[in-house]
């Protein structure tokens, strides 16, 4: 496998590496780090790409068709490598399709492809699924991304907000301990704006499984901030290990099974159906806005 690739535009550089196709660094013109740092103690991913499913299964367990899959929460393409397919000075194309070792836990044919693109002070990410098999794909994709908190030159940690772009006062749901989706409470968002705290992550993500925003901010009080666009996605995760040096904010196209769900992965809430021969695409555009 080969090594991470790193594109730049005059304003921002990213590096993506091939395990996964992911999101490692996003940098802007002076050098400053907007992605997480990793730090091991907490998390030691930056962006995963979540396919073919967004959280954890009941039982770790995909049911077609009276069959059970093994598979792990959040699906495996992110561990593994994609193909860089095409790459320019400011983007980056990857691919990943089904294979031997993919129909033996998920028993269609697919490809997906992760196109990352600086544009000024952009990053674009289009990820399109595609489905050269011959029966209807179900289906899950999510974007894991974790920024910096506080943002370089941010300020002080708590300052921090997400401003949405609608107001945000219908409930949020919660997991389960087995990572089960439970548990139903009422929205901690004041009109549009969420203030940041590590205690609101105590019960783990944040879940939005029908948000009315397709866009957002992420502000710290010295004016830094990333405009987040997920036009595509209508769902959304924010989480965080308290504590950490992180937030992920996570437009999602699918979401963790009900607790007690044990049907067809095809009657799973947020599960799509791409017709043979089809392909659909989801974009999250992050706009940085130095300090």
């Amino acid at each position: 496998m080969s090594g991470p690739v790193r594109i730049a535009s005059g304003d921002l550089a990213a590096t993506i590496a091939p395990l996964g196709a992911e999101l490692q660094s996003l940098t802007d013109s002076a050098g400053r780090e907007y992605m997480t740092d990793a730090d091991p103690r907490w998390w030691t991913g930056h962006a995963p790409l979540l396919f073919p499913i967004v959280g954890r299964l009941n039982g770790d367990a995909l049911r077609i068709d009276g069959r059970e899959y093994a598979m792990k929460q959040h699906g495996f393409a992110r561990r593994m490598a994609w193909e860089l397919v095409e790459q320019t000075s400011a983007s980056a194309r990857f691919r990943l399709a089904d294979d031997e070792q993919t129909r033996a836990v998920y028993p269609f044919a697919f490809a997906i492809v992760a196109t990352y693109e600086l544009t000024g002070s952009t990053l674009l990410t289009t990820i399109t699924v595609s489905n050269p098999g011959d029966e209807p794909l179900p289906f899950s994709f999510g974007f894991h991304p974790a920024f910096a908190w506080p943002l370089p030159g941010g300020g002080d940690k708590l300052a921090h907000r997400i401003v949405f772009e609608q107001a945000e006062r219908a409930p949020i749901r919660r997991l389960d301990a087995d990572g089960l989706l439970a548990v139903t409470e009422p929205s901690p968002v004041e009109g549009k704006q969420l203030a940041l705290a590590p205690d609101l992550f105590a019960a783990d993500a944040m879940i939005w499984d029908a948000p009315a925003s397709r866009r957002l901010a992420y502000r710290g009080e010295n004016g830094a901030a990333l405009d987040i666009a997920y036009p595509d996605l209508p769902m959304l995760g924010i989480w965080q290990k308290p504590g950490a040096n992180f937030v992920c904010i996570e437009p999602w196209a699918g979401i963790a099974d009900p607790a007690g769900f044990g049907g067809d992965f095809r009657e799973k809430p947020g599960v799509m159906q791409l017709a043979a021969g089809e392909e659909c695409s989801f974009r999250m555009d992050v706009t940085v806005h130095p300090a």
